[in-house]
């Protein structure tokens, strides 16, 4: 089996003549935070949409855990361990926080739903909300929560798009501290797509730039860093 939870090869998307993703290869370890930035347009949420099943693909192939799941749908990959979350949340307002989490426990097959929905809340800061209603929540608590429900049933890979939009400085970097040490402790590979440059640098292992499609400079933050078309197009002072 494959020491990789996620390969994706050579992957495109085309839209007659608009290549939306055009050849884009990543792969993802255990406990590994691969940051993908890059500007508006780039790819960034394709690519998400492309290796969870949203999107067909042009060319190219997904393997999950050692699987080729390229033409498997987006249930059929979720059942497998591929999880995500999106820019708006996905929560339910008017159902309790530990209900809505027991809820997706058991919509993913869980033997034991609740106690997996009090693991998640308790990894994200969430159980002593559990009987709160979700709309009653603060915005930077509705983002966990969103979180907690992508976490339901323990995922081999998360794929979160934009986790920090709408938080503060300290809620981002509070969600942030807390996905990082879930990701060590759970030994979950997450694929971070995010504009905050301080998160991604904060918390990824490694970084991924794209651009019209493609991927530009790739590896390690100091090399990504370092690369002076990434300096001069996305990061400026931040680098």
């Amino acid at each position: 089996m494959s020491s990789y939870v996620l390969q994706a090869q050579d992957v495109a998307i085309h839209y007659g003549g608009v290549k939306a993703l055009d050849g884009v290869s990543l792969t993802l370890e255990k406990g590994q935070i691969r940051g993908l930035i890059g500007p508006n347009g780039a790819g960034k949420s394709t690519v998400i949409d492309a290796i969870t099943g949203r999107r067909p693909l042009t060319r190219g192939q997904v393997m999950l855990d050692g699987e080729d799941v390229t033409l498997l749908g987006a249930v059929e990959r979720r059942m497998r361990g591929l999880s995500r979350s999106f820019q708006r949340t996905s929560i339910f307002g008017g159902m309790t926080v530990r209900k809505q989490v027991e809820l997706a426990s058991f919509k993913m097959g869980v033997s034991d739903s609740a106690g997996d929905a009090e693991d998640v809340l308790r990894e994200l800061d969430l159980a002593r909300l559990g009987d709160v209603l979700a709309e009653d929540l603060g915005y930077g608590e509705q983002r966990r929560l969103d979180l907690a429900l992508a976490l339901v049933g323990r995922p081999k890979l998360l794929m979160l798009d934009e986790p920090m939009a709408g938080l503060s400085v300290k809620e981002s970097l509070d969600l942030a501290q807390h996905l990082k040490a879930l990701t060590s402790r759970w030994d979950v590979a997450v694929l971070l797509v995010e504009h905050d440059m301080d998160v991604v640098f904060g918390i990824s292992d490694v970084v991924t730039v794209f651009e019209l499609g493609r991927v530009i400079a790739s590896g390690e933050q100091a090399l990504v860093r370092a690369d002076p078309r990434v300096r001069e197009a996305y990061l400026g002072s931040a680098a």
